[in-house]
């Protein structure tokens, strides 16, 4: 199958079967959003879901959050993964955000990764979701799910290589909602160690599934 058919077909099958795709992060509002995506590097949403509440309950602005106490952020995210570093984060992405963003949150990649605790895939997340810009953010999921299904090479070896590939072949209109699809299957079907190629509706464009169909025969 020729990459530009499989493109095709993959991205109709998601536009057809999940026309709504969106992060589960819960958030009311961009800074919200951001201290969600910080924290929910190597934990899973849910668990930032459940302690997230409490922190904005705490801290709803850059500006509370810039005057905490460490041992108070700490004490409302000890349950998350890496929580002494999640916690001096924040609070300089607090500071920085008041002192040298006037408490907004920057639009352009390039601003948002300089903020603490804030690296390429997180910055991406925010100007996708927040700005809805052409931007892939590559966790995990996106990057075993794109070498799986072939919509990049096998050769791309780290996520940048992974999301430059990605840009080549989607249309930009659909980069913030395909982020999402991708994360979404990678997360519920096309699990990292038992993928349930059964029940998936892309094992026909699949190169993985075709792999595994070739190896079984």
């Amino acid at each position: 199958m020729l990459r530009r058919d499989r493109y095709k077909a993959i991205l109709e099958y998601f536009s057809k079967n999940f026309s709504i795709a969106e992060t589960e992060l819960e958030y009311q509002n961009p800074f919200q959003l951001l201290v969600a995506v910080v924290l929910s590097a190597q934990c899973t949403d849910k668990r930032v879901n459940m302690v997230t509440p409490a922190l904005f309950k705490r801290f709803p602005d850059p500006g509370t959050l810039a005057n905490s106490d460490f041992e108070d952020v700490f004490q409302l995210i000890r349950s998350i993964s890496y929580p002494n570093n999640k916690a001096k984060h924040l609070i300089g992405l607090g500071k920085m955000l008041v002192e040298d963003f006037n408490s907004e949150i920057p639009e352009s990649v390039e601003d948002l990764q300089k903020l603490p605790g804030v690296g390429r895939k997180t910055a991406n997340v925010i100007a996708s979701v927040v700005y809805n810009q052409p931007t892939m953010a590559v966790d995990t999921h996106v990057f075993r799910v794109s070498k799986r299904l072939g919509l990049v090479n096998q050769n791309c070896k780290t996520p940048l290589s992974v999301e430059l590939q990605l840009y080549k072949y989607l249309p930009k209109e659909i980069i913030p909602k395909a982020h999402h699809w991708l994360i979404l299957h990678g997360r519920y079907v096309c699990l990292a160690r038992k993928p349930k190629c059964q029940e998936c509706g892309l094992a026909p464009f699949c190169r993985y599934f075709s792999s595994e169909l070739e190896n079984e025969g």
